[in-house]
């Protein structure tokens, strides 16, 4: 087995998963496009019902106006990509991606960042749960970078997130049912990074501490040193 490299770019900020079916304010592609507009880090492609060459083109039209690289598909096939964000069942890809993520309800193994979910109870999964709680799912982490999923549908929640230490806050419903996405994905945004830089502690690098931290929240990044096998 080859090692994967030593330093991944694991998301953050505000990561929007998309569902065809709740978009209220035009396609999908539209969304993703006003979403990304007002802060939108990293966007997740669902859509796992759909045919094999009607998800193909849609990854295809969502990587025209995603940032290059921060298209992240669910399941085992990049559909010509490099980075899956996998269930908590699914297999490791066959083949070669930069970036696993995984769905995860409590224990974190083998992923190079998790979505923990369901932080609070949600409309876009009624009677999922029971709720873990922002700090319940930070102990759950450890030093793994992750996701906060589920209920996020404010600026307040958004923070409260950032202050437990999520790498960021993957929203679906709130984006995808909002009459204006570019305005949503702006407050949920602003709102968690404002609280992540002023938490972060500052660190040594070629960026003043701060400044460096500031600079990744802003895009939505982060890195995470560790070798995994796969």
């Amino acid at each position: 087995m080859t090692p994967r490299r030593s330093v991944v770019l694991t998301p953050g900020g505000l990561v929007v998963l998309t569902d065809r079916r709740l978009a209220a304010a035009g396609s999908v592609v539209e969304v993703v496009r006003a979403a990304v507009r007002g802060g939108a880090s990293w966007v997740i492609l669902r859509e796992r019902d759909l045919p094999y060459e009607s998800r193909l083109r849609l990854a295809t039209q969502l990587r025209d106006v995603v940032p290059a690289g921060r298209l992240i598909v669910a399941g085992p096939d990049p559909l010509g990509g490099d980075a899956v964000h996998l269930a908590e069942r699914d297999p490791l890809p066959t083949g070669e991606v930069r970036l696993v993520g995984r769905s995860r309800h409590g224990r974190l193994s083998d992923e190079d960042y998790a979505t923990l979910s369901p932080i609070w109870l949600t409309e876009t999964k009624p009677g999922y749960g029971p709720a873990l709680g922002p700090d319940a799912a930070a102990r759950l982490a450890g030093d793994v970078p992750w996701l906060a999923l589920g209920g996020i549908d404010s600026a307040a929640r958004a923070a409260e997130c950032a202050a437990v230490g999520a790498a960021g806050v993957a929203v679906l419903g709130a984006v995808m049912r909002s009459g204006d996405p570019e305005r949503t994905a702006a407050e949920l945004a602003e709102a968690f990074t404002a609280v992540a830089v002023a938490a972060a502690p500052p660190r040594v690098g070629s960026l003043s501490g701060r400044a460096e931290e500031r600079l990744e929240l802003s895009t939505g990044t982060s890195e995470r040193r560790a070798v995994r096998l796969s």
